[in-house]
């Protein structure tokens, strides 16, 4: 059985099992992890595993990050639509719609790709990547599943009229603003969360999973926030309701549960098995951790928490089902497993 030290190092955690993996009838594997659903006022209403349990944030986190770059006036100056908002907040596939908005997107801030930070990496639409390929074309940072992120850095730090090249420094006035965000949505102070260096050579927050829950129920009702918060938080909600397309991608779980549930729920998945949703309107927020790592196993228990919440209805589970009961296939294509969530609330 896992276990580990918590924050302070004075007690032993140990994750709960989350998430079975069926090969035919037998159960092959499991995954443990942590869930925490809390309200606005960040009361622990359910959870699994250890609530507590300190988590990088990692691309969950894009949603409170976009907030300085719609509260500050740069989305507004460089006419970020809501779709170039929704790409801020996106771990996006490199789909061509992907990666054409962030080039438009700088072209406006008056930036080259050159200007993005964020390194390379082959794109989750492995089709547009082949055809790439054929073309002769270049892999750029453009693809990097957060040109999006980066784009609204940049676009952050030539309105504040800072450096654009250090963006992605700690201390940058980019990241002191992202940092004070996401502290403040979590009920935080800035110095008390964690920094790390994320895959893209940002900064990411290490914060009790419960806060990135609060974060999260903060986001699905800001209506305590201060006003102009208030407006940043639902402008860029709305823009990834309305554009989950721009999230994530074709056939990923962030554009399929947003879309399934249009209007209703807000979520965004992060690497190393961590996934934060909120219930809009209701101010409640989950957050998921799977001990492993592996994202595979948050989807199913994002969707069993949804379910077991009453948030789903008949049409809704029937949308969601290849991510609700994902199935595991053999180099055949024959379906021959499926993973399915293992836990109550």
């Amino acid at each position: 059985m896992f276990r580990e030290l918590n924050r302070e190092g004075d007690s032993l955690v140990t994750p709960a099992k989350i998430v079975d993996v069926y090969r035919g009838p037998l159960v092959e594997s499991s995954h443990y992890g942590h869930i925490a659903v809390v309200d606005l006022q960040g009361n622990i209403l359910h959870s699994v595993g250890d609530p507590q349990r300190l988590t990088f944030a990692r691309s969950s986190a894009k949603p409170l990050q976009a907030i300085p770059v719609v509260e500050s006036g740069a989305a507004d100056r460089y006419q970020f639509s809501p779709a170039d908002i929704a790409l801020c907040c996106a771990s996006h596939s490199g789909e061509a719609q992907h990666v054409n908005r962030a080039a438009a997107m700088l072209s406006r801030i008056g930036l080259s790709p050159d200007a993005l930070q964020c390194g390379t990496h082959i794109p989750h639409d492995q089709e547009g990547y082949k055809q790439l390929i054929r073309a002769g074309g270049e892999l750029t940072p453009l693809y990097n599943n957060c040109s999006g992120k980066h784009s609204g850095m940049l676009a952050l730090a030539c309105h504040m009229g800072a450096d654009p090249a250090g963006y992605r420094q700690v201390d940058h006035p980019v990241q002191v603003a992202m940092r004070a965000a996401v502290a403040d949505l979590a009920g935080m102070k800035p110095e008390e969360i964690v920094i790390g260096v994320d895959g893209c050579g940002v900064p990411v927050f290490g914060l009790p999973l419960y806060r990135l829950a609060l974060a999260f129920a903060k986001l699905s009702d800001p209506s305590d926030l201060p006003e102009a918060r208030r407006q940043a938080v639902e402008r860029i909600t709305s823009a990834m309701m309305a554009h989950p397309e721009m999230v994530a991608g074709t056939n990923r779980f962030c554009t399929d549960l947003m879309g399934a549930l249009r209007g209703r729920v807000i979520g965004k998945a992060g690497a190393e098995g961590v996934y934060a949703a909120g219930i809009m309107g209701k101010g409640i927020g989950i957050a998921v951790k799977v001990e492993d790592g592996n994202i595979r196993a948050a989807y199913p228990a994002v969707v069993a928490v949804l379910e077991q919440l009453g948030c789903l209805n008949e049409t809704d589970l029937q949308a969601l089902q290849h991510h609700r009961v994902p199935v595991i296939k053999n180099a055949r294509q024959e379906v021959i497993g499926q993973l399915r969530a293992a836990f109550s609330l």
